[in-house]
């Protein structure tokens, strides 16, 4: 769906779905009645998931204790899991294709849902946001933006390339991953929960995407450029992601707690989408 499209019929989407009408309700004109919607269900899920991740956490006191957390969470995951191996070493094409399936409406709308936080941000992390943004819509070079590449391995594979074809497919676990970000970077009651989500999604991918770019190597995918392009680029965006939390210290002060709890809400979702769609994959023959 368009950003431009007509504003939606928020009562005429099934109500066993709410994750795919609150995807479809975010990317929708913001009307009154959409933003109400959105708020709703965003109250019934994310809201106490993030408070239930709070009252779990022990205080974080720095900036520096929370990249020592950070760095043990990343480090406990560099090992891998049981469904990485699989899709790595043992998927075969039809189930490493629906994975890519199960994540197209990730990487065509590849960090669309960060402009948001843009404004909440001082002048010097804007600038830091804004170069991974750069980064992500391939510097104006439209065959380079990383949407345009999983586009490429959609069609490699023999998918569709529109937003809407994956629309009703699309499974909650994935969309829980795809719409927190929507409520991070514009609802959040602070930015450091946006910010310590994207730290964590862009220090993780170097890692995590080398599973997708194994099963590429041996299956012979030559659209496997989307996961390769990630393992140096995504180094750079970590960066400048410590870059822009320095400079939220800086001019507003850091509240090093939530950027922690944004993290962990990340790192759980997306283990969470990501397992789901391999043992989804698993069962086709």
């Amino acid at each position: 769906m368009s950003a431009l499209s007509e504003p939606m019929a928020v009562t005429a989407a099934p109500p066993q779905r709410p994750q795919q009408i609150l995807f479809e309700l975010n990317r929708s004109l913001p009307t009154a009645a959409n933003l109400t919607a959105i708020e709703r269900i965003e109250a019934q899920w994310i809201v106490p998931h993030v408070e239930r991740l709070t009252r779990a956490t022990s205080p974080v006191r720095s900036r520096r204790e929370w990249l020592d957390l950070l760095h043990a969470l990343l480090d406990e995951e560099r090992s891998g899991s049981d469904a990485g191996r699989y899709l790595a070493e043992q998927s075969t094409r039809a189930q490493f294709t629906h994975v890519v399936r199960e994540f197209a409406l990730d990487g065509l709308t590849e960090a669309q849902n960060f402009f948001p936080a843009v404004p909440r941000l001082p002048i010097r992390a804007q600038m830091a946001i804004m170069r991974v943004l750069i980064d992500e819509f391939g510097c104006g070079n439209i065959m380079q933006a990383h949407s345009m590449l999983y586009a490429d391995l959609l069609t490699e594979l023999g998918l569709p390339c529109s937003v809407d074809d994956y629309i009703a497919s699309t499974e909650d676990e994935t969309y829980r991953f795809l719409n927190s970000f929507y409520w991070l970077a514009l609802r959040a009651p602070r930015i450091e929960y946006f910010l310590g989500a994207l730290a964590y999604l862009e220090s993780s991918i170097p890692n995590a995407f080398r599973v997708q770019a194994r099963a590429c190597e041996r299956l012979r995918i030559a659209g496997g450029r989307y996961y390769t392009e990630h393992l140096h680029i995504d180094t750079f965006h970590t960066e400048e992601l410590q870059v822009a939390i320095r400079e939220v210290e800086k001019v507003d002060g850091l509240d090093a707690t939530r950027l922690w709890v944004g993290a962990r809400l990340l790192s759980g979702l997306l283990d969470d989408a990501f397992e789901a769609a391999v043992d989804r994959a698993r069962t086709l023959s």
